[in-house]
């Protein structure tokens, strides 16, 4: 592990994370860097003497974003109704879909997977299943949907999320209804 960052570094770095994720929230993960840097209020040079890459930089900031999708999974597995749970996760999934283009670009497969990021993805998708297979142990989940299924939907709605921002939670419940067992 390095020595700990000088005090003026330190806050650099913190302030171009926060540019970072306001950017890459807005415009997506393809936000210029040196608008990254301006809106940090420092060179672009301070930005690569922190993060050398655009992956770097991603990777600083991406597993942070998927732990509040963890967050969300967990609260969906506490829920005492197995379906509402998992409703509320889709809602809350989407809903930071629609407002974090970053998070949109990062579940559609438009990043770099770093280790990082893996583990991060592994430990919400862990999280996931959970919810699946209470919703089906509940009979509400239909029997034939399975974990991967979890991704085309994702991945669906992400195009959704990017071409109708509007009109997501409409496609949603579409995805709910279909998911659902008749009864």
């Amino acid at each position: 592990m390095g020595k700990p960052l000088r005090a003026d570094a330190a806050r650099n770095r913190d302030r171009l994370l926060g540019a970072a994720a306001e950017l890459f929230a807005e415009r997506g993960l393809d936000a210029p860097l040196d608008e990254i840097a301006r809106r940090a209020g420092v060179s672009i040079g301070t930005l690569y003497n922190h993060f050398p890459t655009r992956d770097a930089l991603q990777d600083a900031l991406l597993p942070m974003r998927l732990a509040v999708l963890d967050d969300l999974a967990v609260a969906a597995l506490d829920h005492a109704d197995a379906w509402a749970g998992l409703v509320a996760f889709l809602d809350g999934l989407f809903a930071l879909h629609a407002e974090d283009r970053s998070l949109n670009d990062a579940l559609a497969g438009r990043v770099a997977v770093s280790p990082q990021l893996l583990e991060a993805c592994h430990r919400t998708f862990g999280n996931v299943e959970r919810l699946l297979a209470r919703a089906k142990e509940s009979g509400q989940l239909r029997a034939d949907f399975a974990p991967d299924d979890f991704g085309a939907l994702v991945q669906a709605m992400s195009q959704v999320i990017r071409t109708s921002p509007g009109a997501w939670r409409r496609h949603l419940a579409f995805f709910v209804d279909g998911l659902r067992t008749a009864g």
